[in-house]
């Protein structure tokens, strides 16, 4: 029986994958062997001792301590892809805000509540203050080709816009998704000077922290607009200011508003609504209690952000993981203490990300607990689980 602790309010359709009766799931348990997070903060958490997996119901994972994760071998999931289609429909919404200045032009309307028989003819008179471009035939530029990216380029393509794609790290599955209409950049500053609208969707890093900047904006074209339903930290705030003050930017629609963003001219901020739809938390919930019931039940890992996806067949016999650093050797130490024991071992899969490292071991019969002493005793092994 697996302990599963909650949180934040998780999506119940979500929690029903997991099935068989093997868990216990609820906001108030003890020593969790699995956790399942949407965006609580647990950097100041202290760690339950039990606890071999978090799966964070989104992409994201600032709010999870991802290097103590690894340390104390408990593997961190996400569940990329789970929210792209409620994504991707924000930020097409923000591309026609941002263009017929709507917003403002609202908020100018509930004024002319009272006057009567008026407001048709106010309504012709003022309009022209709300006067914006259409974005057919317009030129985006997606600074990101993952889930998210790939579906707004392609629907930003379907409205009739020119779309260029920039990603150094393009995948295979998203090459094949993306439509072949998009014209895939390899250059960042040629795309920031041709665009005429920027989106970005990209993880939040020491390498594209602040990359809006004065720099960067210098290179854009004149009344760009930049939408950031990614992370708000990627745009400098005060460049960002500056330079729609001085008119080089048109308009900043983003989901992560902050103090000095509010109630500026040209900006709108929506307050974290990319991923909040029902069919979207559903998803990265359901997801999430797959990767997690996956892993607590025959140790595979998919979509881990610290450790190497692995896959292996469950057989019928037992199984022991095995969490360690990435360094030689390892794997004939490991096996030794089978060999030791005459021990034949059936499957085995190892791989590595980074310092770290995962091996999946199958053997007929029950692992005596000397080996899993052995193993544990080994340099570097972080920490040594028994799957039967």
């Amino acid at each position: 029986m697996f302990n599963i602790l909650t949180l934040n309010k998780i999506s119940k359709n979500g929690l029903s994958k997991f099935k068989n009766g093997n868990f216990v799931i609820g906001d108030d348990i003890e020593n969790p062997e699995g956790i399942i997070v949407r965006s609580a903060a647990m950097h100041d958490m202290e760690l339950p001792k039990n606890l071999l997996a978090v799966a964070r119901a989104g992409a994201g994972v600032n709010n999870i301590p991802i290097d103590k994760c690894t340390e104390n071998g408990i593997v961190v999931f996400n569940t990329p892809g789970a929210n792209a289609n409620a994504v991707k429909e924000l930020v097409i919404c923000a591309l026609l805000l941002s263009s017929r200045k709507i917003v403002p032009a609202i908020a100018w309307c509930k004024t002319l509540k009272g006057e009567g028989d008026k407001v048709a003819g106010l309504v012709e008179k003022g309009k022209s203050a709300f006067v914006g471009p259409e974005i057919y035939g317009k030129t985006l530029g997606v600074i990101g080709l993952g889930a998210i990216g790939v579906l707004v380029a392609n629907a930003a393509h379907s409205l009739g816009m020119e779309v260029l794609g920039y990603d150094p790290f393009l995948s295979v599955d998203a090459a094949w998704n993306l439509s072949h209409s998009i014209k895939h950049i390899n250059n960042l500053d040629e795309l920031i000077e041709k665009s005429d609208y920027i989106s970005l969707h990209l993880p939040l890093n020491k390498d594209t922290k602040n990359m809006i900047n004065t720099d960067s904006i210098a290179k854009m074209k004149n009344g760009v607009r930049i939408m950031n339903f990614a992370r708000g930290e990627l745009v400098n705030s005060a460049d960002l200011l500056l330079a729609m003050k001085d008119g080089k930017v048109a308009a900043y629609t983003t989901d992560f508003p902050d103090d000095s963003l509010i109630e500026q001219s040209g900006i709108i901020a929506i307050p974290h609504l990319g991923a909040s739809t029902p069919e979207s938390e559903e998803n990265c919930a359901a997801m999430a209690s797959l990767q997690l019931a996956d892993f607590l039940e025959s140790g595979n890992i998919t979509n881990s952000v610290n450790f190497p996806n692995v896959e292996l067949p469950k057989a019928t016999g037992a199984r022991i993981a095995i969490i360690h650093d990435n360094i030689p050797n390892m794997i004939n130490k490991v096996t030794a203490a089978f060999s030791a024991e005459n021990v034949n071992i059936e499957n085995l899969v190892n791989k590595s990300k980074g310092n770290i490292a995962y091996t999946l071991i199958d053997v007929e019969n029950i692992i005596s607990e000397s080996i899993i002493n052995v193993i544990n005793e080994i340099d570097c092994v972080k920490k040594v689980r028994v799957i039967k």
